[in-house]
């Protein structure tokens, strides 16, 4: 596989190969945009979208240090507003932390460190490096609430603790991070209050290594032949290749989409990369 000059693996990227070896092909190496939407009904599929990134954007501009007031003036959506509210009192502890406590927040820092022979990267929404302990966290704006066991099994929270672990340095003062220290923590802006944490370990830190090595060597090793249609037709139905694939053509439910999430599903959902940077 002669990958794109320049390629650099990110979550995203490895989702998608781990999905469906053809949507990684199509995307990600021949870069193919095709006509085709995620879902149904489109325009609420639209918004979803720009409200998600809408509130990733006033995070950061928070943690930037432009004033709650003046933030909050600029909100005219409903849900939006919502969400806004559910996430001033952790906002507001963790800028407390970084007064009082020295904290060192990162917001919408990214990171790179080598893998298989290239690069693998990440950004975060933002790090938060407190004594002994470097926090990941990731702000969610889905409604459905997915299960911890499902966001365990995302390539995100292999990732992000890993690469953290390898190039975590520049956010310690210079020094190395242990896996010990990193413990990823998932807020959900609608339910504000059911936050999920997930504790690293050198254990897991080897374990990922060995994962995310072996799909990238996999990926640079298969021709193009060999990259696959998923096994899975469900997923179709949300991918916009699905009638190249003559895999479908109406788009899947959005509502079918978020149960399926809330019940633990497997769909990769591309309304919660929206602030991913494509490196």
């Amino acid at each position: 596989m002669n990958l794109p000059g320049g390629f650099q693996f990110s979550q995203y990227k490895l989702q998608d190969f781990a999905d469906c070896r053809r949507r990684f092909l199509l995307r990600h190496v021949w870069q193919l945009s095709w006509p085709a939407v995620e879902s149904e009904p489109i325009h609420e599929h639209e918004r979803y979208l720009q409200q998600g990134a809408d509130f990733h954007r006033l995070a950061q501009q928070l943690f930037l240090g432009l004033p709650v007031e003046r933030l909050a003036a600029s909100i005219s959506d409903p849900q939006l507003t919502e969400w806004w509210e559910n996430f001033l009192p952790l906002a507001g502890e963790l800028i407390e932390a970084q007064q009082s406590s020295g904290w060192k927040l990162y917001s919408e820092t990214s990171l790179s460190a080598p893998l298989g022979g290239l690069r693998i990267v990440a950004k975060y929404d933002l790090v938060a490096g407190a004594p002994g302990k470097l926090l990941i966290y990731d702000w969610k704006t889905s409604r459905a609430k997915p299960k911890r066991q499902w966001l365990e099994k995302r390539l995100q929270t292999r990732v992000y603790p890993y690469l953290l672990a390898c190039a975590g340095h520049q956010l310690n003062e210079g020094q190395p991070v242990q896996a010990e220290q990193i413990e990823m923590v998932y807020w959900f802006a609608s339910h504000p209050d059911q936050i999920i944490r997930l504790p690293y370990s050198s254990a897991d830190f080897q374990a990922d290594e060995a994962y995310l090595t072996g799909l990238v060597e996999t990926i640079q090793r298969l021709e193009e032949s060999e990259f696959s249609l998923t096994s899975d037709e469900k997923r179709c139905a949300y991918c916009t290749y699905r009638s190249l694939c003559s895999r479908g053509i109406a788009a899947g439910s959005l509502p079918d989409l978020l149960d399926e999430v809330h019940d633990g599903g497997g769909f990769s959902l591309d309304f919660e990369q929206i602030v991913e940077i494509e490196f």
